[in-house]
């Protein structure tokens, strides 16, 4: 399984959304990617509502989303209509992009739950692994996120010479109070 500090391999796939997900051209400070056994069972469509019901926050943080499962096109085009995920899904049914993280279980041809937040040079900048505490699995992917997204905000500013264009990042949208 890739650690903190492995380059993550290229995805390069079709979504259910029918547009291709190239990891290295994904908008936001980093990508979040992650894998989950089955499409349909209990825990992966809690997981995905729990994503889709946090998506908005990943994005305003500065981050882009897309999960992966060995499950076919088609039965996470259904998966993603019937929960009505707003981020793509990606069917590894060659388990290519499962095998590259490393996240394959042993004995079975079904990825683990495990979650990866990318960085734009597409080093793993964090993995989380939490089989059956949902909540607790958003909530650090949530606070990396921000901490990370943050501090690649504040990296960006450090760096800007008002004599040169200033960097173009992503920012934090201010919701209404």
């Amino acid at each position: 399984m890739l650690k903190v500090g492995d380059t993550a391999p290229e995805i390069d796939a079709v979504t259910t959304t029918g547009e291709r997900f190239v990891l290295s051209a994904q908008p936001g400070l980093c990508t979040v990617v992650y894998f989950y056994p089955k499409a349909f069972s209990p825990h992966c469509t809690r997981e995905a509502k729990v994503f889709r019901d946090n998506y908005n926050e990943l994005l305003l943080a500065g981050a882009s989303l897309v999960g992966v499962s060995t499950d076919s096109v088609k039965t996470q085009c259904k998966f993603a209509d019937v929960i009505k995920t707003p981020f793509p899904l990606v069917g590894d049914t060659d388990r290519s992009v499962s095998r590259g993280f490393g996240v394959l279980w042993l004995l079975l041809p079904l990825a683990k739950r495990v979650t990866f937040v990318v960085g734009r040079d597409r080093i793993v900048k964090a993995v989380f692994r939490a089989h059956f505490d949902i909540a607790m699995h958003r909530d650090g992917v949530l606070r990396f996120v921000h901490e990370y997204c943050d501090a690649a905000r504040a990296e960006q500013r450090a760096q800007y010479r008002p004599e040169e264009p200033a960097p173009i990042a992503p920012q934090r949208a201010q919701l209404p109070a």
